[in-house]
């Protein structure tokens, strides 16, 4: 009895500690951007028991219900060890009154008799469509009439291009970015393209990218960026940005697999093809003016600041000294050459250490550029250091400008050891010095008794040297059987694609089970269809745009594979597509779903790989 309540004891005492060593998080979020006349929620989620939640005056968004509050616990065992968590929610619905950006004000709320802000919010709000779009009787049919609702109103591809007027090599923004108002499951290039006259550089885009509202011509489109380059044009004149085929995977409903009054609630859908393109861009690239271009000028564009710094500026011979240079700004700062300097004679020098702290946004290429001149004067006397000059043209003010830093004086007294000779003409020197032991690599020659052997006969025409001629011929031979028969297999697409749907379907369902263990629940259920749809396509060797169901039991059949497999898959599919109508669907089914698509696949995969 004594055990079970010291362990009792222990354990609240180690949930205590733990759930108390947890910072308390008070977060508010809700969508960067809404649309007027539309409801949307903001939350306020806190990681604690709490109480006495004040939240700011709603100014500019009506409030239709809330706040509805939920509360939520867990402990864990991991190890031996516990943890727990708390977590509570209050949930308004708002509805603005009106368009433009509005900040609605941090919350507070008490945890523990301490008062907890949260952070603020701000919200974009895009007018109301102009025109309301079309409904689902009219825009989702399959086959031809799925294709002819696709139309250049309700998806397209913008080029949006920061600048058209322009000097060279000043950077421009290049922004391919999707419209849609139908589902689309992926958007591809179809082709590469040659920016023709430009230096690009491109930007990273996000993993998983999410579509965000924007209003455009009075419609509310769901975008999403594509690619993003900054280019640097290199010629003058008029250049022509290419136009750029790109190739979208659109969902639309099925009405043609309609076979009941179940199946007209439940939809099927299909994925079509659809080609799109971007429209090409001219942009008008203005000459850098000839007049008043300062020698040291190397082709820098943009804006920048300079400034230099001397370590010392009363040394002795012999001791180093370090003049760097720093230059800050935005534009192509990689074309930034080291300026030359001439250091008097009598100084040592050596290469100058370069430092690039580059940062590459949307704007452009922005940072630091650090150069350290490390130099020795040699022998005593008063030099001067003349200024370092640095020339760009300025896009801001439209004129070249010259960046120097001061000359500096140094006055170098006499060192404690011997000082080098000066020699008109010259600029590097090394100082004169007793010779040094540096190493023990050198051997005498030797002087002590040595046997002399005698020289081996040529193995030339024995059997280890034809050996050493047939094996690497008879290997060439096999590796090029080997290729031969491999380039044979990689020209048969249909063949590698069935080789590789079973590897391709276990990548996608590693990241379903990943969204099964964050009970992402959407997101899972989608990535376990698209993976059936995929490895059958692959399977079947038909693409995903003419599958459908009742084909793949006609094809399974023909393969003669056993009607309970063929149930089994179309089940999991339709368990996919209505997913979205099961709401309370909860951990333990969508753990079932995963194992048994898993077990659909592997079943299948051995009854192919047995004909």
């Amino acid at each position: 009895m004594k055990s079970k309540i010291f362990l009792l004891s222990l354990f609240i005492i180690t949930t205590f500690v733990v759930f108390a060593d947890e910072p308390v998080r008070f977060v508010a979020s809700s969508p960067s951007t809404v649309v007027l006349d539309k409801p949307f929620q903001l939350v306020f989620s806190v990681n604690a028991s709490c109480k006495d939640l004040r939240v700011p005056e709603f100014t500019n968004f009506d409030v239709l219900a809330g706040p509805f509050e939920s509360h939520s616990s867990s402990i864990q065992y991991v190890n031996g060890k516990s943890t727990s968590s708390v977590a509570v929610s209050y949930t308004y619905t708002l509805q603005a009154q009106k368009t433009g950006t509005f900040t609605i004000p941090s919350a507070s709320i008490t945890v523990d008799g301490k008062k907890v802000t949260s952070n603020g919010v701000s919200i974009k709000v895009l007018p109301a469509d102009a025109t309301p779009p079309p409904s689902k009787s009219q825009g989702n049919q399959a086959g031809g009439g799925g294709q002819a609702s696709i139309t250049s109103d309700n998806l397209f591809i913008r080029t949006e291009v920061s600048k058209t007027n322009v000097y060279e090599q000043e950077a421009i923004l290049v922004t391919y970015k999707l419209y849609t108002l139908v589902d689309v499951v992926q958007c591809n290039p179809k082709n590469s393209v040659d920016f023709n006259g430009f230096m690009k550089q491109e930007l990273d885009q996000p993993a998983n990218k999410q579509l965000a509202l924007e209003n455009y011509n009075g419609r509310n489109y769901g975008t999403f960026v594509l690619y993003k380059v900054l280019l640097y044009p290199q010629r003058s004149g008029v250049i022509l940005i290419d136009k750029w085929n790109f190739e979208a995977m659109v969902r639309i409903q099925n009405r043609q697999a309609v076979r009941s009054m179940f199946d007209d609630f439940f939809d099927s859908y299909s994925n079509v093809s659809k080609f799109i393109t971007a429209p090409a861009v001219k942009v008008t690239v203005n000459a850098l003016p000839t007049a008043n271009k300062p020698a040291s000028f190397n082709g820098t564009v943009g804006h920048f600041s300079m400034n230099s710094n001397i370590t010392a500026t009363e040394i002795k011979a012999n001791e180093a000294v370090t003049l760097k240079l720093n230059i800050a700004g935005s534009g192509n700062m990689k074309l930034i050459k080291n300026p030359v300097i001439k250091f008097p004679d009598g100084f040592e020098l050596y290469d100058p250490k370069v430092t690039n702290n580059f940062k590459t946004s949307p704007a452009g290429v922005s940072g630091t550029k650090t150069i350290e001149y490390l130099f020795i004067p040699r022998h005593s006397g008063n030099f001067e250091i003349p200024s370092a000059e640095i020339s760009y043209f300025d896009t801001q003010e439209k004129t070249y400008k010259t960046m120097k830093t001061p000359a500096y004086k140094l006055q170098v007294a006499k060192g404690d050891g011997n000082e080098a000779p000066v020699v008109a003409g010259s600029s590097n020197y090394i100082d004169k010095q007793d010779v040094k032991q540096i190493g023990k690599d050198i051997r005498f020659i030797q002087t002590d008794k040595f046997i002399i052997a005698r020289e081996e006969e040529p193995i030339f025409g024995t059997l280890i040297s034809w050996l050493l001629y047939l094996i690497p011929l008879l290997v060439s031979l096999l590796l090029f059987i080997f290729f031969r028969k491999q380039a044979k297999e990689n020209a048969n697409i249909r063949l590698v694609k069935n080789k590789k749907a079973n590897k391709i379907a276990q990548k996608r369902l590693k990241l379903a089970q990943k969204l099964l263990k964050d009970g992402n629940k959407d997101s899972f259920y989608e990535e376990v269809l698209k993976a059936t749809w995929t490895y059958l396509s692959d399977k079947l060797s038909i693409p995903v745009a003419s599958l459908t169901k009742e084909r793949v039991g006609d094809e399974l059949t023909a393969y003669k594979v056993d009607s309970t497999i063929t149930n089994q898959f179309v089940e999991i599919l339709n368990t996919c597509e209505f997913a979205r109508f099961a709401p309370n669907s909860g951990q333990q089914e969508m753990g079932n779903l995963y194992d048994d698509t898993i077990q659909a696949i592997s079943i299948l995969e051995d009854i192919f790989r047995k004909q």
